[in-house]
């Protein structure tokens, strides 16, 4: 029966140590299965928010665009207009007048060059007309131009020239930059309106006649109104994506905060079903070990009675052979030790409190693991408090408990280290702290938030039960037990009483 019950404590701390290690990976599993729909809530949310976004970018686009268009329409419908006032003012007051003089129309004669260009200045004058060019009907070649430089360059008109030839008048819009170019540093935006018309005669009535002439090219610098397109257009991207980029924030915070909320509420639900699991698991495991510990220890007794007198006689009959009955005498000891900590685990005792000083607690301690320490090569710094340090507290469990955790810190420094021991009165509570410190092999964060867990160990011997049973202990003062470590450093315990 001893061995099947070493066998199921084997087993049980073996299956407690996996199970806290893969209770961290379950417990989030759990966690993002109970954000799954708040999650698809935020994705939404987001996706709609980054649709909208671009939906508004697209508009603002639209807008800014059929505001360009309009524009551009306007100046052309304005700008052919003005060429054909060009056309019957020309006309009357330079063609008429000109051939009833000369007899002809020739513009290589400098005085009606001149007097062409004169008449056409004073009607572009104030107009924002870059340029006034004149075609021949019958070559393409400019007879004349505001730009001194083009009279008399042959085959500029591309199909605009031939369309107007035609009789049909045409517009060319030619730009340059975007949004982009209101950077400064960029090229500045240009826009230039470039409006074809054929050279009609006109009538006596103002009629426009069928024979063509020649054809008008009238080029306007449209620059400072497509700069202020663009800049509607930049200012209602610009306007657009900061109160999107806003909204965004703000939802942000809002998702974000609510997400925390959610998380944090469903963390709490598991933990408290994780402790309602817990606690209905220990109480069944607590009356197993109870019942099978309380049935264990009366026949280890008898063994371990047994064993004594057996090493007595053997040292008389077979002297040299009695180191048998020794190891009998020795694990069942160590049995007996386990069955009392299961035992102490089911049925914790009631802490009989009362004022005492815990330097003396703390001493009795450090004297009964005095001699380990001195076999392993370690420090002892006894810093307890000069003046007694009293608090309420039962003085078998608190030894127990102090017990416990020295115990653990020499296992963790293994061989050579130092163990500083501090007490100290506190004045604001007026209870006691026990500070345990060792310089051993310390913990990660993923470990300290399982070590007061019953049966979890990471040692090959041990039942893991010490540092519960300490916890319970400190709980039945009405204390707090605290631990601080860092791993390949060391480890520190705070024990708070009242």
């Amino acid at each position: 029966m001893t061995l099947q019950f070493v066998v199921v404590v084997e087993y049980v701390v073996k299956g407690k140590k996996k199970s806290y290690e893969m209770l961290d990976s379950i417990r989030q599993q759990k966690i993002d299965a109970q954000l799954q729909p708040f999650k698809l809530v935020k994705y939404f949310s987001f996706s709609s928010l980054a649709v909208i976004l671009v939906f508004t970018l697209f508009l603002s686009w639209a807008i800014s665009n059929h505001a360009r268009k309009i524009m551009l329409e306007q100046s052309e419908e304005y700008s052919v207009a003005f060429a054909e006032n060009l056309n019957q003012q020309v006309f009357r007051r330079f063609v008429v007048i000109t051939a009833l003089r000369y007899g002809a129309i020739q513009l290589s004669n400098p005085e009606q060059f001149e007097t062409l260009d004169k008449i056409i200045r004073e009607i572009i004058q104030g107009m924002n007309v870059e340029s006034v060019t004149i075609f021949d009907s019958k070559v393409n070649v400019i007879s004349y131009s505001t730009i001194m430089e083009q009279v008399g360059k042959e085959d500029i008109g591309g199909e605009e020239y031939r369309k107007a030839l035609s009789g049909i008048t045409n517009s060319n819009i030619l730009t340059s930059g975007s949004v982009a170019n209101l950077v400064p540093g960029t090229e500045p935006l240009k826009c230039r309106l470039k409006t074809y018309i054929p050279f009609r005669q006109v009538g006596p009535s103002g009629e426009s006649g069928e024979i063509i002439m020649g054809v008008i090219e009238i080029v306007k610098d449209l620059s400072s109104d497509y700069k202020a397109i663009i800049r509607l257009q930049g200012s209602i991207i610009l306007v657009s994506s900061a109160v999107m980029m806003v909204l965004f924030l703000v939802l942000r915070t809002i998702v974000m905060g609510a997400s925390k909320k959610v998380e944090q509420r469903v963390d709490e639900r598991l933990q408290l079903e994780e402790k309602l699991n817990q606690s209905e698991r220990l109480a069944h495991l607590g009356s197993m070990v109870a019942t099978v510990s309380h049935e264990i220890k009366s026949p280890l007794g008898i063994v371990r009675s047994t064993a004594e007198i057996l090493e007595k006689r053997i040292r008389k009959v077979a002297p040299g052979n009695e180191h048998l009955a020794r190891i009998i005498i020795e694990e069942t000891s160590r049995l007996n030790t386990i069955t009392m900590e299961f035992l102490d685990f089911a049925r914790p005792q009631q802490a009989k409190l009362e004022k005492r000083d815990v330097n003396e607690v703390v001493k009795k301690a450090l004297i009964f693991i005095a001699p380990k320490a001195a076999e392993q090569h370690v420090e002892i710094r006894n810093e307890l408090a000069e003046t007694p340090v009293p608090a309420k507290v039962d003085i078998e469990l608190l030894y127990r408990a102090l017990l416990n955790i020295l115990v653990n810190a020499l296992q963790a420094m293994k061989k050579e280290g130092v163990l500083r021991v501090s007490t100290r009165a506190l004045s604001k509570t007026g209870g006691a702290e026990i500070e345990i410190e060792d310089n051993g092999i310390g913990m990660s964060e993923k470990k300290m938030e399982f070590i007061f867990n019953p049966f979890f160990t990471d040692k090959s011997k041990g039942t893991g039960l010490g540092l519960s049973i300490t916890k319970n202990i400190i709980d039945s003062h009405n204390g707090e037990l605290r631990v601080s470590s860092r791993k390949d450093e060391g480890t520190t315990f705070s024990v708070l009483l009242p």
